[in-house]
C-alpha cells in the first residue's frame, strides 16, 4: 500500500484545525484569538518580532499587529534589550503567562480525547514516529 505524503500533510492539518475549532470558545473566554495564542506561545522561545514571524511562518507585519494586540491586553510587553538598545524584547506578564498556560491546558485536553481514539501502543508509535520525523536527518 503507496502513502502519499501530500495526503498525510493533509490529514495532519485537518487533525490540528479540528482542534484548534474544538477550543476556540476557550481561547475567547481568555481573550485570544487563534493566532494570538500561537504568538503569545512563542514569546519565550523567540522574544523577537522577527523570529516570531520566522517560527510561526507569518508575515513580519501579521506579528506586528498580534503584538500590539497582545502587549494592549497585558499578556506582553516590550523591554528594550540590554545587549542592544536599539531592539526591544518581548516578554511575557503573569497575565500572559497563566492566558498562554491555561490555552495549552486546553488544547491538550482537547488533543488528548482524539488520543483516546486509539490505542495506548499506538499513540507510543505515534509519538516515535514524530519525534523520528523531527530529529535531524
Amino acid at each position: 500500500m503507496s502513502v502519499d505524503g501530500a495526503q498525510l500533510w493533509t490529514l495532519n492539518q485537518r487533525l490540528l484545525g479540528v482542534v484548534m475549532d474544538a477550543c476556540t470558545g476557550e481561547l475567547a473566554e481568555l481573550g485570544l484569538e487563534t493566532k494570538e495564542f500561537f504568538v503569545l506561545a512563542e514569546v519565550e522561545a523567540s522574544p523577537y518580532p522577527a523570529e516570531i514571524a520566522t517560527a510561526l511562518l507569518l508575515p513580519k507585519a501579521s506579528v506586528t499587529v498580534y503584538v500590539r494586540n497582545l502587549v494592549a491586553k497585558g499578556f506582553i510587553r516590550r523591554e528594550i534589550d540590554d545587549a542592544d538598545l536599539r531592539r526591544h524584547r518581548l516578554v511575557l506578564t503573569a497575565e500572559g503567562t497563566e492566558a498562554r498556560d491555561r490555552a495549552l491546558a486546553a488544547l491538550a485536553a482537547e488533543y488528548d480525547r482524539r488520543l483516546a481514539r486509539i490505542t495506548p501502543r499506538d499513540r507510543a508509535e505515534l509519538q516515535r514516529i514524530l519525534q523520528e520525523m523531527l530529529s535531524p536527518a
